[in-house]
């Protein structure tokens, strides 16, 4: 029987793959902070982009369930977390080489692909890891890493806007595009390495008693995080639409607005952090910031004065920070192990569906009535959310006292 691998293991493994996501960000969250600017530039509109987003997210969240179950049944984990990173890694730096919106949406489209083949695999291995670390710190800490190279990414990317001439023309968007190969190339190659120096990393879980199993092994608890997130998911608002309304309004240069990607991940990192924490200590309660955050974010955007759009967009880096680390985080916690990477592209499914609904909509909110109608849509959802989320909290509570 092969040896369980200790704690110290455990951290160098999150750390080694934080490293690995920090040049992953760097390369789409830096490309996703101006796709928005860039492909309104080659001639789309709102619906479209706002349709082809969310179609996007869809399609890539409803892979990951084939994806996670295929990595559960094989345990291919690092085949799946490879061939994911060098589709996603390869297909935002390829729009340098386009000259029209629909071929850029193909390519938009196959950077969330190759996420969904990855994200399954990726999220299932942390999990392991993180059972030896605490489950919220460990999700918290590989996403604060992975959240510094999403800062990274638009902060230089803004820098290069700013460094060329005034109204950013396309040339600068394509050399910046073009610059995202390497950190891309470095993501590869790290995990490549990782792949040898952890070649089973479901070695990290120790044996311990299966969770509460319902409605085809998988618990109430899970379905009710799932009911809640897909209503928040239909809230959303996408950073895309975000940049595209603030170029429209003219309240921030286009060289600013990659910048405020870049500052709403920053606070993505330390929300990780500081709600990874959290959650080891009080439980799922802790994820009630990102309902009460996403609540607040598109008023504040859409509706807002320029201050109140950077608080909205520190809301947004809150919310989204949350999202990627301890919602895991409570997934993992309510799933068995030999089940959890399938877990996560069901969760990933239908919360991409629910975006993807949720997105067409908003995008043809914004186009048809303005701002207005489109924040009053993800409020009441987000509402919804915050609801369904509540009445789970209190069933925990109550079952716990039982």
């Amino acid at each position: 029987m092969k040896a369980k691998l200790g704690r110290s293991q455990a951290v160098a493994f999150i750390v080694l793959l934080g490293v690995v996501s920090l040049f992953a960000d760097m390369n789409y969250e830096g490309g996703r902070s101006v796709v928005g600017q860039y492909i309104r530039l080659l001639g789309t509109s709102a619906f479209a982009l706002g349709l082809s987003a969310g179609f996007g997210e869809f399609i890539g969240y409803a892979l990951r369930l084939v994806s996670g179950t295929v990595a559960d049944k094989t345990r291919k984990y690092w085949l799946l977390i490879i061939t994911g990173y060098v589709v996603q890694l390869c297909s935002l730096p390829m729009l340098a080489f386009v000259r029209g919106w629909k071929l850029a949406l193909v390519f938009l489209f196959l950077e969330r692909v190759g996420k969904a083949i990855r994200k399954p695999a990726h999220d299932a291995v942390i999990s392991f890891a993180s059972k030896q670390t605490g489950s919220g710190f460990g999700f918290g800490l590989h996403e604060a890493m992975d959240q510094i190279g999403a800062f990274l990414g638009p902060a230089l990317f803004s820098l290069l806007l700013f460094s060329g001439p005034d109204g950013a023309a396309l040339a600068e968007y394509r050399r910046g595009l073009l610059l995202l190969f390497i950190p891309a190339g470095l993501a590869v190659f790290i995990t490549v390495g990782a792949r040898f120096f952890f070649p089973r990393p479901q070695l990290f879980e120790l044996d311990r008693a299966t969770p509460e199993v319902r409605m085809k092994g998988y618990s109430r608890g899970f379905w009710m995080i799932v009911a809640a997130s897909g209503l928040l998911a239909v809230g959303i608002t996408d950073f895309p639409l975000i940049g595209l309304h603030l170029l429209k309004t003219g309240r921030f240069t286009e060289a600013a607005i990659p910048l405020l990607y870049s500052g709403a991940m920053a606070v993505d990192a330390a929300a990780a952090l500081v709600f990874g924490k959290l959650y080891d200590r009080y439980g799922a309660r802790a994820l009630l910031g990102l309902f009460i955050a996403e609540l607040f974010t598109a008023p504040m955007v859409f509706l807002g004065p320029s201050w109140a759009i950077i608080g909205g967009m520190a809301l947004w880096g809150i919310s989204v920070g949350t999202q990627e680390s301890i919602l895991k985080a409570a997934i993992g916690d309510r799933v068995p192990k030999e089940k959890r990477a399938r877990a996560f592209g069901l969760f990933n499914t239908a919360f991409g569906f629910c975006w993807f609904v949720g997105s067409a909509i908003i995008g043809l909110l914004y186009d048809r009535f303005g701002p207005v109608p489109m924040v009053i849509f993800s409020v009441v959802f987000q509402g919804a959310a915050l609801v369904v989320f509540t009445s789970f909290i209190r069933r925990e509570a109550r079952d716990s006292v039982e």
